[in-house]
């Protein structure tokens, strides 16, 4: 791997910054607060590339690398993870399976439209009772002719409600059997498909997570993505990217809270002078700046493997589950160094507190991410 970070790079983290801190940092304790979804700004985002990054040029996407993608997410994370989770789910899981499993056509209605942002996109695999369960789902996909009939319940979506066209995975087959799921794309607006509870949160308060509801939701067979059957090993593939993502957000989150601790402990005088100078505490940014460190170093690996076409389903488990740890415990550290003004909303780490945790649950949680690397090095 090359460490060193190119010009494009460090530009398209620039205009992310810029963004953030004009047009996110503002309103973050606001939205937090109404658990307001701020759709006009993934909108103004997606004029800047930043909702189709993955996304070739000929439909419209900035046609960058998962380098420039992780740089984005970890700005807009360092500034409100809620933003940083929409954009990673619109790009990586609805538009990245499009973009992965998609026929031409279906590229060409669809891709355009998510990369601007002229709609947004969601994703539907875990149900009620099926999070990691996946083989076991209750969400069925019945052919009739040249359709298919949805019926089932899909909970904890990313824009369920919100979202102008999903990628849903339905069962096709019989329950634990083999290649028993199919992926579907279903706009907003088709008979029968509906969003349901919108879920009040810990953290991530200002991204939607909600439920999409299908009864006797009939899609034509044009909106299959792939072959029958196929839909569980396509979403184990967009998961490994996925899992960068995750990765990416986490590691903004943690040098969030990393860099205003690194602050306060500055101008924070106790004893006559800074709290910085304290032993405990600079322990505590010690360690912060390592984790974060290998963290980062993690997930760069991960992305390398991916750009170059390589298998790298253990290492981006590893990134994923290893930065997302590091962002709750940074985040801890952080209301520690604060104090007591660290527990209130008047300082920003408390945010970053509720807003790490999802890290270790969404996209697989960290005892899943464990599964997937022991079964991997397990293989070898």
């Amino acid at each position: 791997m090359n460490f060193e970070t190119s010009e494009l790079t460090q530009q398209v983290a620039q205009t992310a910054r810029d963004f953030a801190q004009q047009h996110i940092k503002p309103y973050v304790m606001d939205w937090d607060e109404s658990q307001t979804f701020p759709v006009e700004v993934f909108k103004e985002m997606g004029k800047l590339g930043l909702m189709g990054v993955l996304v070739p040029e000929k439909y419209e996407g900035a046609g960058l690398t998962y380098l420039e993608y992780v740089a984005i997410l970890q700005e807009i994370g360092k500034v409100c993870g809620s933003v940083g989770l929409s954009v990673a789910a619109h790009n990586s899981l609805c538009t990245g399976h499009i973009m992965a499993f998609g026929n031409e056509e279906q590229k060409q209605k669809y891709l355009p439209k998510l990369a601007t942002a002229q709609w947004l996109g969601a994703w539907g695999l875990t149900e009620p009772n099926t999070g990691s369960d996946a083989g076991n789902m209750k969400t069925t996909a019945v052919r009739d002719g040249d359709h298919w009939v949805l019926n089932g319940t899909k909970c904890w979506i990313t824009h369920g409600k919100s979202g102008d066209v999903a990628v849903v995975i339905a069962r096709t087959g019989e329950p634990r059997s083999k290649d028993n799921a199919t992926a579907f794309v279903v706009e907003r607006g088709t008979p029968g498909f509906s969003g349901g509870k919108k879920e009040n949160k810990l953290g991530m308060r200002a991204s939607e997570t909600a439920e999409m509801i299908f009864d006797n939701c009939r899609i034509p067979d044009a909106n299959r993505l792939g072959e029958v059957g196929a839909g569980f090993k396509q979403s184990l593939k967009v998961l490994d990217g996925g899992r960068i993502s995750i990765a990416a957000l986490s590691l903004g989150i943690a040098k969030g809270a990393y860099e205003a601790s690194v602050q306060y402990s500055k101008e924070r005088h106790q004893f006559d002078q800074p709290i910085a100078n304290f032993q405990g505490i600079s322990f505590k940014l010690a360690d912060m700046a390592t984790e974060i460190m290998a963290a980062e170093l993690l997930t760069l690996q991960a992305c390398d493997l991916k750009i170059r076409g390589e298998q790298m389903t253990k290492e981006a488990a590893m990134a994923k589950y290893y930065a997302s740890e590091v962002a709750v415990k940074v985040a801890n550290d952080a209301v520690q160094i604060f104090g007591g003004y660290g527990y209130t909303k008047d300082f920003p780490v408390e945010k970053y507190y509720r807003d790490s945790k999802l890290c270790t649950i969404g996209e697989g949680t960290s005892e899943i991410q464990k599964l997937v690397i022991s079964r991997e090095v397990l293989k070898a």
